[in-house]
């Protein structure tokens, strides 16, 4: 068996080494707090029954686990999936053309920074349901790094490249598809990464708010139940779909593109 080297041992142990600092400071809190708030121990023991039948189902509002993350990333695939269909081929446009540049940079400079929980009251007026008003807010929220990224792609493609295809008198689908696509795709895989992370993050938020099955609806649930330990829990599954989303799209990143993808 070859000896591990030095990178891997600290590639193992690092990692090892913040999970007990978190594990140890939540301990900490809990002896502080007169075990009013859960220690990792009883955590624990609580996260064997939850996940000991995660897809359960004694009606709508009474869900396993399972059953609710299922239904959140659904929202969020539906979201995410209309803001690429929609932000990719604006991205390409913004950066393409000087004329669309300067008419959406103002509009995406403006509504960007605008919080998912103040565009959610739209999407209920508009859409008059809860559903539709989290797919919206997801979508809404998760197409500016898609447009963002795509436009910075186009306008770094080097001028050589463009300047070939004008000799070569290519139609403009043809220069889309032959020269800017590939040479923009690094950048427009960042913005879906940006994005999905983004979505994740907003479908609870959204949830929380709107009630059903889902992930965030289960944390709120469990918090009007004061059941410290199932939020807590929740905290913990948030973080590791999100990182499974992360890292699959990184390795989605990696295998298109030349250069190493990092996190």
């Amino acid at each position: 068996m070859p000896a591990l080297s030095k990178q891997s041992i600290i590639n193992l142990v690092a990692p090892a080494m913040g999970l007990g600092l978190l594990v140890g400071l939540w301990a900490l809190v809990s002896l502080g707090s007169n075990n009013s708030f859960p220690s990792p121990v009883d955590t624990f023991k609580q996260a064997i029954d939850v996940f000991g039948d995660p897809f359960y189902s004694n009606g709508p509002n009474d869900q396993g686990v399972g059953w609710n993350v299922w239904s959140s990333l659904k929202r969020v695939a539906m979201g995410f999936g209309l803001a690429a269909l929609v932000g990719i081929p604006l991205g390409f446009m913004i950066g393409r053309f000087d004329f669309m540049s300067r008419m959406f940079n103002p509009l995406i400079s403006l509504l960007r920074p605008v919080s998912p929980l103040a565009w959610l009251p739209i999407g209920l007026l508009v859409f008059k349901g809860a559903n539709p008003a989290a797919i919206w807010t997801i979508f809404i929220c998760s197409i500016w790094p898609m447009i963002i990224n795509t436009a910075v792609g186009v306008q770094r493609v080097p001028q050589d490249y463009m300047n070939v295809a004008r000799v070569l008198n290519l139609s403009e689908w043809k220069i889309i598809r032959t020269i800017l696509f590939p040479a923009v795709l690094p950048y427009m895989l960042t913005g879906v990464r940006l994005a999905v992370g983004t979505a994740w993050l907003v479908i609870v938020a959204a949830e929380m708010l709107t009630g059903g099955v889902g992930i965030g609806f289960w944390v709120w649930d469990e918090w009007n139940n004061l059941n410290v330990k199932n939020i807590i829990i929740a905290i913990f599954v948030i973080g590791i779909v999100g990182l499974i989303l992360e890292y699959t799209l990184i390795k989605i990143a990696t295998a298109f593109t030349y250069e190493e993808v990092k996190s």
